[in-house]
């Protein structure tokens, strides 16, 4: 059977700041998606990481498909209005266009599809994260489908011993995607050179040359680049299928014990180490640690399994107590050097203008 997974995500509403969304808006988003989905979803999965909500469905229409996105788009709206009526802040904060226009990417939330032939077990796994950049799945995903150090099936599977081939997006280019794919383990050093730019270069997805069967779809979304200013961080998802033809499920969670640097934090303008999280975890240090929450599902004709907490064990435990060491460190150096994000990526205007404004005051010395 041809499936598609579908993850639509979006900031539209939360409590206290950026913590959480409340629980009328998560219960509003719902109930539009089980009234208004019912001849267009098999089945559908709602969560939220940090103050973002997810729309996680299976269906049979495809990528793209304009009644998907719409079902999610209003459902957004629909959990907007709500937020509206509570008071929360941000409220529909990464809806950046008014009307809708075929489809949601391009208009504020992040997007992420995989279609595919179900195999007799098809296992997958769901990434949210928040406070954060797209290029935060670099490092995990290059590692798990690139370096036998990290993923063991490189070396041990046959029905990996071609490699993966990565799309990566030039998240910088504006007026129409920009992809490059490159072949691991033959361009290893392109794709490292490129994929160390968190800011610019972005997978977008990652094929089995074995089989030629897509392993991962990323979200690509720059929201600066859709608003003109800064109105959050882009807060990406991902869906990966695992086992098989493609890494085992702890050989894609393995690289997230690095908590590696990442672009996020406070106002979206600093430096800080990826935790990964349970489901459903607030945001509250200094706005972030940017937080990566992980779900796994079987799926057997369009209809999902419940959930497993890929970081509810005792070993994240320790993982996130070594990352909070971390985050506060880097915390420590305030806005100085690498602490906060270099000057192109200040996404809030006032230091922008602030330095503008000095920048003419210099004067040259003869």
């Amino acid at each position: 059977m041809k499936i598609t997974l579908s993850v639509l995500k979006a900031d539209i509403g939360s409590i206290g700041g950026h913590i959480t969304p409340s629980q009328a808006l998560l219960n509003k988003v719902n109930n539009f998606i089980k009234e208004n989905g019912k001849d267009l979803i098999i089945d559908y999965f709602i969560s939220h990481t940090g103050d973002d909500v997810a729309i996680l469905c299976t269906h049979e229409r495809g990528k793209l498909d304009e009644k998907i996105h719409k079902l999610a788009w209003e459902a957004f709206l629909a959990g907007t209005d709500t937020a509206k009526k509570q008071g929360l802040y941000g409220a529909g904060q990464d809806l950046l266009k008014e009307a809708f226009s075929g489809n949601i990417k391009g208009m504020g939330p992040a997007v992420a599809e995989l279609e595919f032939d179900e195999r007799p077990n098809e296992p997958f796994l769901f990434f949210a994260a928040d406070k954060t950049e797209p290029g935060a799945y670099n490092l995990p995903f290059y590692l798990s489908f690139s370096d036998p150090m990290y993923c063991a099936g490189l070396t041990l599977s046959p029905k990996m011993n071609k490699g993966f081939t990565f799309h990566i997006m030039d998240a910088e280019y504006t007026e129409k995607d920009k992809v490059i794919e490159l072949s691991s383990p033959e361009e290893i050093y392109d794709i490292a050179a490129l994929l160390r730019d968190n800011e610019r270069y972005v997978i977008e997805s990652i094929y089995s040359r074995n089989t030629g069967n897509q392993a991962v779809a990323s979200s690509t979304t720059r929201l600066h680049n859709i608003a003109g200013k800064y109105t959050g961080k882009d807060d990406p998802v991902s869906l990966v299928r695992v086992q098989g033809e493609f890494p085992a499920t702890g050989e894609v969670l393995s690289p997230y014990q690095i908590g590696h640097f990442v672009a996020g934090f406070m106002r979206g303008s600093h430096t800080g180490p990826l935790m990964p999280c349970k489901q459903n975890t607030t945001i509250s240090y200094f706005d972030g640690p940017p937080v990566v929450t992980g779900a796994a599902f079987c799926v057997r004709e369009g209809k999902l399994t419940e959930p497993a907490d890929v970081f509810d064990h005792p070993f994240w435990d320790h993982v996130r107590n070594k990352i909070s060491e971390k985050a506060a460190d880097i915390r420590r150096q305030g806005f100085s050097g690498a602490a906060m994000l270099p000057y192109k990526e200040l996404e809030y205007g006032g230091i922008v203008e602030r330095l503008e404004k000095l920048d003419k005051k210099f004067k040259f010395r003869d």
